[in-house]
């Protein structure tokens, strides 16, 4: 049952720990079939050198288990509050990496200080609002999604794939699993490099608007020229 969908969303969680984005079994990728409904996500807990396709776990959603013999991540709510919000991703990453971390235990955006960052995120990464005791107590995980989706009440998630949820850590999103893990890996990189911007100058200004659009839009959007039909590239 969904067997690509399966293997598409473990290669992408086995991904994660190649690219050195997640430690012991901490963080999580699901995927989306949008024709039929049905959510892939790694089972909660399972070590990745462990994981298998059998073992992904199917849910609607609303959070039923379709198939599966393992609980799904405790991040599911998360994730299907994304997929009912967001209908143009296909697949959504969590982790907990190094820098990106940082920069969401600081309660801080990440500036978009140069081109590298503007080549894949149109502007800041968002930070998301701080969550109330009352949110955390009360379906924590249900209300991690509500407060992402609040914070994108203005920007277009296809054009900011990623937000760092306060005190918390990175989401990332795509049209599929592999693109979700690859905004992650772009999101880890441009928070490194934000963070060794600010030690060397802490009064760095942000790229100008000018430069931003030039490079973001000349890979994305309807315009862009940038290489030969896909615009993931560097």
């Amino acid at each position: 049952m969904h067997d690509e969908l399966r293997d598409a969303v473990c290669k992408a969680n086995i991904e994660l720990q190649a690219q050195g984005l997640v430690i012991h079994s901490w963080g999580n990728v699901s995927g989306m079939d949008r024709a039929s409904g049905v959510v892939a996500i790694k089972p909660s807990g399972v070590p990745y050198d462990d994981l298998t396709p059998t073992k992904i776990v199917l849910l609607d959603l609303d959070g039923r288990v379709i198939d599966g013999r393992l609980n799904p991540s405790s991040d599911t709510p998360t994730h299907l509050e994304l997929y009912r919000n967001f209908q143009a991703i296909g697949g959504i990453c969590h982790t907990h990496s190094h820098y990106a971390t940082i920069w969401a235990q600081a309660c801080r955006p990440i500036p978009c200080f140069g081109t590298t960052h503007a080549d894949f995120f149109y502007g800041a990464v968002p930070v998301t609002e701080v969550m109330t005791a009352h949110e955390i107590q009360d379906n924590y995980e249900l209300n991690t999604g509500k407060v992402i989706v609040r914070r994108f009440a203005d920007p277009d998630p296809m054009q900011m794939r990623a937000v760092l949820v306060a005190n918390h850590g990175p989401f990332t999103w795509g049209a599929t699993a592999t693109e979700a893990v690859e905004a992650a890996v772009v999101l880890e990189q441009v928070a490194a490099m934000a963070l060794g911007t600010i030690t060397i100058n802490p009064e760095q200004e942000g790229i100008s608007q000018v430069l931003l659009d030039k490079h973001y839009l000349r890979k994305h959007g309807k315009d862009a020229y940038y290489g030969q039909g896909d615009t993931r590239g560097g």
